[in-house]
């Protein structure tokens, strides 16, 4: 076969990737409607989408016609490696005319008995969502226009991938950091908290949190933190930040060891994510807080009678990327009566166009010690009031509550 394209099948393939009722189509349901037609269209034995994992280190098939024990297989290609790997890592049409281990990774393709084979890119947004590849059995030449058609087939699965990756995330990105955040948190009659979390407008989820947890001999664990990036990506690592800290908590009292455990981890087997953390613990029986910094911005204290201010504590480096940072230093400060400390991250403060200590000074002014939910309430007023957060915002005050212990005011 020629592998010409003749004007009425060229025709029947724009019809079919811009057919208007494929917009209501679940993606599985896309590729099961356009797969076939490809099939039918291009005169080809085998078509397959692979989509790139979340970790862009890998193509998983997904969807097929002709081929469907790839799919039923979990079959996974490094990016990279074979053909469909060189397609995702060049993001480019790549043909084939010999379907042997030396030119493709997954031995289903040529024992179908595939002789010739077409890939090009699924690319949406700049992002690569996958690989879409054809294979004929018999002795055949893909011509430039059919490259061309056939990327224009893959560009309108891309797209719909695209979509639905980015819907998905954002749910599941979601209800991560929902179920992760502290429900209810551990005030008792000596101490009170309350906190607030706002996703920045545009990402809508991120890698901002808070904690309180109780520790053994009544302490309590306080932490705030922001990993870089947004999306699912980041509240991932969030959440593995979040359970190795607590975890480490339990075994060491110093804050700062705790940071140091946590950089090792991070380092080791996250190199690639960057957070900046802030951990204190509160001794419940002295009226004290142990606090460590990872590169976060330190909380403000606000006594009264005094005027509020900024926690002297050393700024270590952020946990991660590798740097296994050594040396990181816990300061303690003593909580008199009616104290109140205020955590938050960098959404808060950071204002395009406007001095970060401008801001920071504006929050340290704006921080009385008053009740955590009032302090909160006059905090978001001043700092966000009626504009959308541009980044994602945390914020936790935990407060000693005055008057008689074990006795409300």
């Amino acid at each position: 076969m020629s592998g010409v394209l003749d004007p009425r099948t060229r025709l029947a393939v724009l019809e079919a990737i811009t057919d208007g009722g494929l917009r209501e189509l679940e993606l599985d349901d896309l590729f099961a409607v356009l797969l076939p037609r490809v099939r039918q269209l291009f005169e080809v034995d085998t078509a397959s989408v692979l989509l790139a994992d979340t970790g862009g280190r890998q193509l998983v098939a997904r969807a097929a016609s002709g081929l469907e024990a790839e799919v039923f297989q979990g079959v996974r290609i490094p990016i990279g490696t074979g053909f469909a790997g060189r397609v995702a890592l060049l993001r480019e049409p790549v043909r084939i005319d010999q379907v042997d281990e030396s030119t493709v990774v997954n031995p289903l393709l040529w024992t179908r008995g595939l002789r010739v084979m077409l890939g090009v890119p699924m690319v949406a947004q700049g992002d690569l969502t996958g690989v879409l590849h054809v294979g004929s059995a018999a002795a055949r030449q893909f011509t430039d226009e059919e490259v061309v058609l056939l990327q224009l087939v893959a560009d309108r699965l891309a797209i719909a991938a695209h979509a639905q990756r980015s819907r998905v995330e954002r749910t599941a990105a979601a209800l991560l950091q929902d179920s992760l955040l502290p429900g209810v948190l551990p005030a008792t009659a000596e101490w009170d908290m309350a906190a607030r979390y706002v996703p920045g407008a545009h990402s809508r989820v991120g890698g901002d949190w808070y904690d309180v947890f109780e520790l053994p001999d009544g302490r309590l664990g306080l932490v705030i933190g922001d990993v870089a990036g947004n999306g699912l990506p980041a509240a991932i690592v969030m959440g593995r930040l979040r359970s190795a800290l607590r975890a480490y908590a339990l075994e060491f009292a110093d804050p700062a060891e705790v940071l140091g455990r946590l950089d090792r981890k991070t380092g080791h087997f996250e190199g690639y994510t960057m957070a900046t953390i802030g951990y204190g613990v509160v001794d419940t029986a002295a009226h004290r807080l142990e606090l460590a910094l990872a590169g976060h911005l330190p909380p403000v204290l606000a006594v009264p009678g005094r005027p509020s201010a900024l926690l002297d504590v050393p700024v270590g480096p952020p946990v991660g990327f590798g740097l296994a940072v050594t040396g990181r230093k816990s300061v303690g400060v003593d909580l008199p009566p009616g104290a109140l400390v205020t955590f938050y991250t960098d959404g808060l403060v950071e204002r395009r166009g406007v001095d970060l200590d401008t801001t920071v000074e504006q929050l340290r002014a704006v921080t009385l010690a008053e009740p955590p939910e009032a302090a909160c309430v006059r905090i978001m007023a001043e700092m966000v009031g009626d504009r959308p957060a541009a980044d994602d915002i945390a914020l936790l005050a935990v407060r000693r509550v005055p008057g008689a212990a074990g006795v409300r005011p």
